[in-house]
């Protein structure tokens, strides 16, 4: 029998499940997330986890399983899961030909903010960033450690519950990184849920908890604490190296 969702948690899926034909992309995962929790989700590449992350953004709907995110179905409501969430890719999600000002205006009318609360949060979020004499660059022409950090702060521009970020550090040097987990610590010590995705395992010992999925299925689950203890080994690169080591997809 199949155990009971958790409407309380901010994602919370049983036996999630997405087959392609005869392949199975994800094999019946569950696992819950707490609100305000940094969870960090694993896997080397062919593992599944873009293939989960999709159908948790309301973007795939799932072969088998069920599972709420922001508290809504993912089968049957994913347009309101859509409004109940930011995205970040690793592409930064921002029109290059574009000034930031007007990048700024653009999401926030796809989010569904009037002109006055984008006015206020161009506002403020120039400042908080310390980019007020560039909101008339081109995305195109900023270094890329302010496009990351505009990215971050336009995918949260409407307060959403959870923040997806998928791959947010690809690229960056390692103080652009360590300055970018400030940001997300500060998003989820003000109650938002994060759902990150990272091939930096010394990121994942920032995280909460973590995930490690092998060939579709979650191989382990708990804090980074714990899972070294668990594999004995004296980082996160060991356990993922480990339990990555065990796959037998190509």
């Amino acid at each position: 029998m199949m155990e009971t969702i958790d409407k309380e948690k901010s994602i919370s899926v049983r036996g999630l499940t997405k087959k392609f034909g005869d392949f199975t992309a994800v094999d019946h995962i569950s696992f819950d997330v707490a609100k305000g929790e940094i969870f960090g989700f694993l896997g080397a590449n062919g593992a599944g986890k873009t293939t989960a992350m999709r159908i948790l953004c309301g973007l795939s709907r799932p072969t088998a399983g069920e599972g709420t995110v922001a508290g809504f179905d993912i089968r049957t409501r994913q347009e309101d899961i859509k409004k109940h969430i930011g995205y970040m890719s690793q592409r930064f999600s921002l029109y290059p030909d574009l000034k930031v000002g007007e990048n700024i205006e653009l999401f926030g009318g796809i989010y569904g903010l009037n002109d006055k609360q984008i006015a206020q949060k161009r506002k403020s979020m120039l400042e908080r960033l310390g980019l007020e004499k560039a909101e008339k660059m081109y995305v195109r022409d900023m270094p890329l450690g302010w496009k990351q950090k505009l990215a971050f702060s336009i995918a949260m521009i409407h307060n959403p519950e959870i923040l997806f970020l998928d791959e947010p550090t690809g690229g960056v040097d390692p103080k652009t990184r360590r300055n970018f987990w400030d940001m997300i610590n500060e998003a989820a010590d003000s109650g938002m849920t994060v759902f990150v995705t990272t091939h930096y395992m010394d990121e994942a010992e920032y995280c909460d908890r973590v995930s490690i999925m092998v060939d579709g299925r979650i191989e382990a689950l708990d804090s980074p604490a714990a899972l070294k203890e668990k594999y004995v080994t004296d980082d996160m690169d060991g356990v993922f190296t480990l339990l990555a080591g065990r796959a037998e997809r190509e």
